[in-house]
């Protein structure tokens, strides 16, 4: 059967400079097994699965996959979800804002051009981090524990865990190794830039999926997210500001981050790049 994909990428400045996701729209009757071996096949950071909403006031229902693994929440693949959907004809209920259902409930995405933004779910994990895992984080990154300025439990679907380091330079020269420490990671790191330059904040964002190596994701509008509660509320950072992401990648990812009525707003480009049918 003949179904609708689209290949979006998010956040970039420019075409092809921010982080592809995979959106295969009509995924309705498809069972897991299938959709795991799809994503896996795509072999990027994630894979979306658009099906007919079922919470009242949404407009459609997505399952979010990194590889094999689902999850409950993501930030590019759900602006690029609702990209997708948007492209292929959908008519959101309220004007301008999609309202995207998925494992941690409603999320709505604003649209502002080519430019989408999301509300972030609460965290389900915050608060500091315990010595034992520190430690393993910094012996991953391979830096000093006096790089480390402050680390916090970001976990708002995937399980970052942030560490707030000196600068983003430091952020930048990071070559992290979790060879020697077995078991799933989520990394996320920030670092300052100088006052005065074009963004505000350098990320990076680092993984494992199995038993593959250490991963990273170009851009990642969770972790952005998850960060920017953070930085805030730890008066490191005020709404508005830019961060990039990428940069380490070759990439040129930019996510601006922004408050309206007491919410935080996670926006960015979101382009259509790939555009054609799967057949499964």
């Amino acid at each position: 059967m003949d179904r609708g994909f689209r290949q979006i990428d998010v956040f970039g400045v420019d075409t092809c400079t921010g982080n592809p996701v995979a959106v295969l729209l009509d995924a309705d009757g498809l069972d897991d097994q299938t959709l795991r071996r799809f994503s896996a096949w795509s072999n990027l950071s994630e894979c979306t699965f658009v099906l007919p909403p079922t919470a009242p006031g949404a407009d459609y229902r997505v399952r979010i996959f990194s590889l094999n693994t689902e999850l409950p929440f993501a930030g590019h693949p759900t602006l690029g979800t609702a990209r997708a959907w948007l492209d292929t004809g959908g008519t959101p209920a309220t004007p301008g804002v999609v309202i995207q259902e998925c494992g941690a409930g409603l999320v709505p995405v604003c649209i502002d051009g080519d430019r989408l933004a999301f509300t972030a779910p609460p965290r389900l994990r915050s608060g500091p981090v315990d010595a034992d895992t520190l430690t393993a984080l910094i012996e991953i990154l391979g830096i000093s524990r006096e790089q480390v300025v402050d680390a916090e439990w970001l976990d708002n679907g995937p399980g970052w865990v942030g560490l707030f380091l000196d600068s983003a330079r430091t952020v930048l020269d990071l070559r992290p190794d979790a060879s020697a420490h077995q078991g799933r990671w989520d990394i996320g790191v920030i670092g300052p830039h100088k006052p005065g330059s074009e963004t505000a904040f350098e990320l990076r964002a680092f993984f494992t999926e199995g038993e593959e190596p250490l991963r990273e994701d170009p851009v990642t509008g969770s972790l952005n997210a998850a960060a920017a509660e953070w930085l805030i509320a730890t008066n490191r950072a005020t709404a508005p500001y830019t961060a990039a992401q990428g940069t380490a990648m070759g990439r040129r990812g930019r996510i601006h981050i922004t408050s309206n009525d007491d919410k935080l707003w996670v926006g960015g480009r979101a382009e259509v790049v790939l555009s054609g049918v799967a057949v499964l």
